[in-house]
């Protein structure tokens, strides 16, 4: 024998490391921490309740993120946790499966630290959507239907020796659960001067299960006796998965609400850590985002609807056990991307959506505390 083997010559250390790429990673980390710190929190509104109730609701408005969303939190764990496990390098193309906010956010942070991005979408997706990735640099990849989006993007990445980001396997995972500036750390933090300042309830949606994860989480964790609900609209897998217990329950249909609701249950959706689910109707989640623009001028999209249809119920709930304390619930995006559809009479009438009796249920329970919704 020459003195060599698989091991390298001599049977001596084989040293993988490259400068050059450990140094274009330590450029990138810093380029997406320093995002994150010279960004301000985000804001948590208080929505007017009446006194006598002894309830305090705040909206915590993820909207005001550079990419307009809750998802750029989202982005910048997933690339964060790429770069650190050495999944993302210089000269990396991500490639992920979404044709909503978290391609949107994803795009901006790939444009951030100089990789390509490309996301597989449906053709179906909206113009505004697209363009919105777009602006970031970000390029569409389109298939026919929603479920071949997971394989096209695992296929794409094979082909072009890039890292498929996978949020729906990684969201929950890619969140430091324990603190670290995550979203239910920032909550307990700006609550902290409330005269509730540990909320009852936490009401969110599930897209990738990743937020409720981290809440879910974080909320054992700190040994808080704060409650957590999951709203889920039509056509999500999410309830029935979670009511069942079936982990493989899907659905096969798509959510009419924008980053809310799987056509099958995800493997960063975590059951274990939700205390109620929430199921809501797509025209009650239309009429409480409406209701919220004109009642506060919150302008948001119809997954922070389902959100506040969610916390109706659950307020209604404190006041017949008369329970008084905080309740909090997140604005998830802004509402200007759904002027065309959401916010659209014309669009509403075509999905075949009555608001009105979702909208009388709000407003007659605000005024009287009474919570009698429509029947299903």
């Amino acid at each position: 024998m020459d003195g060599s083997s698989a091991h390298g010559p001599g049977n001596g250390p084989v040293d993988r490391s490259c400068a050059r790429t450990r140094g274009w990673v330590d450029e990138a980390v810093r380029r997406v921490v320093a995002d994150a710190n010279r960004s301000a929190d985000t804001h948590l509104h208080a929505f007017p309740l009446p006194e006598a109730w002894g309830i305090d609701l705040y909206l915590k408005d993820e909207s005001v993120h550079p990419t307009g969303s809750l998802k750029h939190r989202l982005a910048r764990s997933l690339f964060l946790y790429g770069l650190a496990n050495g999944w993302i390098r210089e000269g990396t193309t991500v490639v992920e499966a979404s044709s909503g906010s978290t391609a949107v956010s994803e795009a901006y942070f790939a444009r951030l630290i100089g990789v390509d991005f490309v996301t597989v979408v449906p053709r179906s997706t909206s113009p505004e959507k697209i363009a919105l990735i777009e602006r970031y640099g970000g390029r569409c990849h389109y298939v026919d239907r929603p479920p071949e989006m997971y394989e096209e993007a695992e296929k794409l990445a094979a082909q072009t020796g890039g890292h498929y980001m996978d949020q729906f396997t990684y969201a929950e995972r890619a969140t430091d659960w324990r603190g670290n500036n995550n979203i239910a750390e920032s909550v307990f933090e700006q609550l902290s001067m409330e005269r509730h300042p540990v909320p009852e309830w936490i009401v969110v949606g599930a897209g990738t299960g990743g937020t409720s994860a981290t809440i879910g989480r974080y909320l054992r964790y700190r040994r808080h006796h704060t409650r957590l609900a999951v709203v889920d609209p039509e056509n999500s897998a999410f309830f029935p998965g979670w009511v069942t217990g079936a982990g493989d329950y899907a659905t096969g249909m798509p959510s009419r609400i924008e980053g809310i609701g799987r056509p099958r249950m995800e493997p960063s959706f975590v059951p274990d850590v939700i205390d109620v689910m929430v199921p809501v109707p797509d025209a009650a989640s239309i009429a409480a985002m409406r209701h919220l623009d004109r009642v506060t001028g919150l302008c948001a999209g119809g997954s922070t609807g389902t959100n506040m249809w969610g916390v109706w119920q659950l307020v209604a709930r404190m006041l017949r056990e008369g329970v008084r304390g905080s309740v909090v619930t997140l604005i998830c995006d802004g509402g200007e991307r759904y002027r065309h559809s959401y916010y659209d009479d014309t669009w509403v009438a075509r999905q075949d959506m009555e608001l009105e009796p979702y909208t009388g249920a709000i407003e007659r329970f605000l005024a009287t505390g009474d919570w009698e919704p429509p029947a299903e």
